[in-house]
């Protein structure tokens, strides 16, 4: 009776190594057809890197060739998401600050020319002069034809107490004017507030920064002291910023414990 008892219960462990064999088997043979297929693709993106290199009429570097591919890969994803490379990761952490050395003028490309959207109040640009529509066709004589917004930021933006010179061209001027500005520490508020009438408090947004949520508190008292018993909210032209920010500007509206977004994505950038 031990012997065949024995002998059961090895033919059991058989069987369910057996069987645990098929299942690893096939998980494994499953993994490695994944793994074949997810190199077969890579290898196409790496011969395509390959061929660029070799045979583009100018010498293209790797690391921008990767770079534009993640951002075609990520901008196929959906209209929402995006790649940042490390300047312009930088760049947007100087926006949401709200605070850097610089001229005092928001820019934008129009029609392949670089172009003042607006100069911003108080500011050394604000003081010279420099109005909306100006096309800045140099910094520093350089010619900004075919320059690229970042590098153009990059141009004007520097330490307090340093000059940069540009060169506008304005509609019914006959020829260029050349304007030497000063860099200062430039602020940019992102909320401000006014009564416009009896009861009506209005609130302009200009971008979701670090100290958006906390300065909207401060103006909604302030209106609130004023007798303040209707809001005009202005949202218009702002370009977003830190999605946390939007969401703590979003819960001083809502009631307590109203779910805005997903706490997974609280934390990311917009």
């Amino acid at each position: 009776m031990m012997t065949k008892r024995k002998m059961l219960i090895t033919l059991a462990l058989v069987f369910t190594i057996a069987v645990s064999g098929i299942v690893v088997g096939r998980w494994s043979v499953g993994l490695v057809n994944a793994e074949v297929e997810g190199y077969e693709t890579v290898k196409i993106f790496t011969e395509a890197l390959s061929i660029v290199k070799k045979n583009y009429v100018e010498e293209a570097k790797t690391k921008d060739l990767v770079y534009g591919a993640i951002k075609g890969m990520v901008n196929s994803l959906d209209p929402h998401s995006g790649f940042m490379n490390p300047e312009a990761y930088k760049e947007m952490q100087v926006d949401t600050k709200g605070e850097f050395g610089g001229l005092g003028i928001q820019i934008g490309i129009k029609d392949n020319i670089l172009t003042v959207i607006a100069p911003i109040e108080d500011t050394p640009a604000y003081k010279a002069g420099i109005k909306a529509g100006d096309r800045i066709v140099k910094i520093n004589d350089e010619i900004t034809k075919d320059m690229g917004l970042l590098d153009a930021v990059n141009k004007m933006r520097g330490p307090k107490g340093t000059s940069v010179k540009i060169t506008i061209m304005r509609e019914g001027w006959k020829e260029p004017k050349e304007f030497t500005l000063v860099r200062e520490i430039i602020k940019i508020k992102s909320v401000k507030f006014k009564v416009l009438e009896e009861g009506i408090g209005y609130i302009k947004l200009t971008q979701f920064q670090e100290q958006t949520a906390a300065d909207l508190s401060k103006a909604l008292s302030q209106l609130t002291a004023e007798k303040v018993s209707s809001l005009v909210l202005d949202l218009r032209n702002d370009p977003g910023g830190l999605l946390n920010s939007a969401v703590d500007v979003t819960s001083q509206f809502l009631p307590p414990g109203q779910l805005v977004v997903p706490s997974a994505a609280s934390s990311e950038s917009s």
